[in-house]
């Protein structure tokens, strides 16, 4: 699968930057770089980047989204697969499945699609705007709160209600240990109820000679 992948990433005119572990594949470009680590970030803040070739995590799709990179979605696990759906259903990212990416040119086609064609770099871009448009940048809000709770000795009014529970109410022992007693009460009634009946079953069919 690397070397497809990296085979892919050779016929592209553009340079490409690859974060990969492991033996070098066989069929890599001279137009491909492999490094161990990257600053995802500002290479997707880059003015000529094209194109973001991601598994789909939280954290890479909103650097994308924040840059207006349009995606090529590999997802492998847990919430991969619904963060890049949801790129894909706005039009700005093109969605492959890890186990079809080796075949039928597909991972190839999907990465050609979105260079070629403006409408996910468009769509991404209007997303994009919808991100940045906020009253505040994400840093004067965050030196906001900061500031706040330093001039109000720790903001003891906005912490939760839950730091003053108890333990055993905290982490809901209380809860559990009711649940488990009704359900003991519900099967030793049960049982004395099936122990009754067989006994009286067992008199009826022993008569006296």
């Amino acid at each position: 699968m690397a070397n497809g992948i990296a085979a892919t990433f050779a016929k592209l005119p553009q340079k490409v930057i690859w974060r990969y572990k492991g033996d070098r594949p066989a069929t890599l470009g001279n137009n491909t770089l492999i490094v161990d680590w990257m600053p995802q970030n500002d290479l997707l803040g880059h003015p000529k980047i094209k194109l973001f070739v991601a598994h789909g995590g939280t954290n890479g799709v909103q650097e994308a989204l924040y840059h207006g990179v349009p995606v090529v979605g590999l997802p492998l696990f847990f919430d991969q697969f619904d963060n890049l759906l949801r790129l894909k259903e706005r039009g700005a990212a093109k969605l492959i499945t890890i186990q079809t990416v080796d075949k039928d040119n597909n991972f190839q086609d999907a990465i050609q699609e979105v260079l070629n064609e403006p409408s996910y770099r468009l769509n991404m871009q209007r997303l994009s705007r919808l991100h940045r448009d906020q009253p505040m940048k994400p840093l004067d809000t965050a030196l906001f709160w900061i500031e706040f709770v330093m001039r109000h000795k720790g903001a003891a009014h906005l912490r939760t209600e839950s730091n003053r529970l108890p333990w055993y109410s905290y982490h809901s022992v209380d809860v559990l240990l009711f649940l488990a007693g009704a359900v003991l009460l519900v099967l030793f009634t049960f049982v004395f109820f099936i122990r009754c009946l067989c006994t009286k079953m067992c008199r009826s069919k022993i008569k006296p000679d």
